[in-house]
């Protein structure tokens, strides 16, 4: 006998591998049962649960829904020909950080989304479907029910990346950090470096090494220099 499936887990192809014949568990808060909807067409049922945010629910490094957040979705479940069509929405709150001052950001997020789950291998009377061949790489998008239960996660996780901004900025007009220093350039607005000029800088490294007699001494050389170039 299979173990009892407790989740998805993520990989880089959310859907890849979601119609392996896999057992859900009905206890998991991410699975849904169809079965009090009925394969009556255009009966409907809406579903509204929260949940705790699996791990890793977001864009790695970038910005996500912290682990055991809580996450409302709310459900639309219709009864079709060929499935249940779920259209949802997902609502939490995602931390990340400012791509360009490095400091905390938090974003409300909404995430739509809407999946086809299709009755396995029969239409809406049960009886064997013959698909034509037209239709065949259409049906080869779907996602089966399993014993009229559906998984959520992996349209969970596909529609929060698509709704999470692939560069969060913690307000729109940031001014970052020094590229000299690090400063942080919306506490210090008015932080700059003088500017030096390039042809006396390997002359004002050396000075910092000298004693102060060569330092008076390079300085009059300096001045020599100018006054010749003014001649």
């Amino acid at each position: 006998m299979l173990p009892a499936y407790s989740g998805s887990a993520p990989h880089d192809d959310p859907k890849a591998g979601r119609t392996l014949s896999t057992r859900l568990d009905h206890r998991n808060p991410l699975v849904f049962d169809t079965h009090e909807l009925g394969r009556r067409p255009g009966a409907l049922q809406r579903i509204s649960r929260t949940i705790d945010a699996p791990r890793d629910l977001g864009v790695a490094g970038v910005i996500g829904v912290p682990e055991g957040a809580p996450v409302e979705i709310e459900l639309r479940l219709e009864s079709v020909m060929e499935g249940v069509l779920v259209t949802g929405t997902a609502r939490a709150s995602a931390e990340g950080e400012c791509v360009r001052c490095l400091e905390p950001v938090e974003l409300e997020l909404d995430a739509d989304f809407q999946e086809m789950f299709s009755y396995p291998d029969s239409d809406d009377r049960g009886r064997s479907k013959a698909v034509a061949d037209d239709e065949a790489e259409d049906d080869e998008g779907m996602i089966p029910l399993e014993d009229g239960m559906f998984d959520l996660e992996p349209v969970l996780r596909d529609a929060v990346v698509l709704a999470l901004p692939m560069q969060p900025v913690c307000r729109e007009d940031c001014a970052g950090l020094c590229s000299e220093c690090g400063t942080n350039l919306n506490e210090n607005p008015d932080h700059h470096h003088d500017a030096v000029d390039i042809r006396w800088a390997a002359l004002q490294g050396l000075a910092g090494s000298l004693g102060t007699d060569e330092k008076d001494n390079m300085s009059d050389a300096a001045s020599g220099v100018d006054e010749k170039q003014e001649k």
